[in-house]
């Protein structure tokens, strides 16, 4: 194991909008993720706010949470990894299931020294959080689940396959351009093997172990989630309440992100405490953890 965190930048056409593309070696995978901005990261080294992990769902990566990571860049330092097998990050040499893909995203945040942060995260990836925050409790500040899946009525492929279609009529055409082309970077089979994981994984059964404050969230024309099951989400959380983004459908991450951002700003300035959390610095100039490796 060694101490040294490997860090490479890489300026492309996210950081024109100040988003900016890093790489971290994590048990020798390369994790790439999209960070901003600069602009806020005095105040995430103050410790008067968690800085935010958003994460991607299914065979997508952190692009199509780009416009929300624009629209909470001025109040937070934001950090959207691209999770193993996803995106520009490396694919691991098994397709991991839920419960793996939480342990990554805690090896990564150990890997650049990220201690407590809040979580937004979209679509799969809130089974992905959920987990991390039973298993982890100490690591998490809050949760924003949006849009979380999987409505139990709907576990299986044939009853997940209207509601695909129904979502793709949906959602901004300019959408569909990245979700096809991360896609083609996960791969059939990695996504097929994802899907199966995610739909035994039985969130109804986790969501009374997170003690975290969380915050559900549906897109108004959601075609995934239920207005029911978010209800039922919130019901079976210790600590959770509901908001709705009007006009927008399952990744309101990216078709309303303003809207989003006001909903889930107040929620996670609230109660925050000067000195609660470890101060963060980006970026990190080497590991705090033993978990990093190149």
């Amino acid at each position: 194991m060694i101490a040294a965190l490997k860090m490479m930048r890489n300026r492309r056409d996210d950081e024109i909008d100040g988003i900016e593309s890093c790489w971290t070696t994590v048990n020798g995978v390369r994790i790439h993720a999209r960070v901003g901005s600069a602009a806020a990261a005095p105040l995430a080294r103050l410790g008067d706010r968690p800085p935010v992990v958003l994460v991607h769902g299914i065979g997508v990566s952190s692009r199509y949470l780009v416009p929300t990571a624009r629209a909470l860049a001025a109040d937070f330092l934001v950090l959207a990894p691209d999770l193993p097998g996803s995106g520009r990050s490396d694919r691991p040499g098994h397709t991991l299931d839920i419960v793996e893909l939480a342990g990554a995203l805690r090896d990564w945040m150990d890997a650049i020294g990220l201690d407590r942060p809040a979580f937004i995260a979209s679509s799969m990836g809130c089974q992905i959080v959920v987990e991390l925050a039973i298993r982890a409790p100490d690591r998490v500040d809050k949760l924003v689940l949006v849009g979380p899946t999987v409505v139990p009525r709907w576990r299986s492929v044939s009853r997940q396959l209207p509601r695909w279609l129904l979502e793709a009529a949906r959602e901004p055409l300019s959408l569909w351009p990245i979700i096809l082309d991360d896609y083609c970077r996960f791969g059939m089979r990695r996504f097929f093997e994802t899907a199966r994981f995610a739909l035994a994984h039985r969130m109804e059964d986790r969501l009374p172990h997170v003690s975290a404050p969380t915050l559900v969230v549906r897109g108004e024309h959601d075609a995934f989630v239920s207005a029911e099951w978010v209800e039922e989400v919130a019901r079976l959380l210790p600590n959770g309440r509901v908001a709705v983004v009007p006009r927008a459908a399952h990744a309101a991450n990216y078709s309303q992100p303003e809207a989003l951002a006001r909903l889930v700003r107040p929620f996670l300035l609230s109660d925050c405490v000067v000195g609660r959390s470890q101060p963060f610095r980006w970026p990190p100039t080497r590991s705090t953890r033993s978990s990093a490796s190149s």
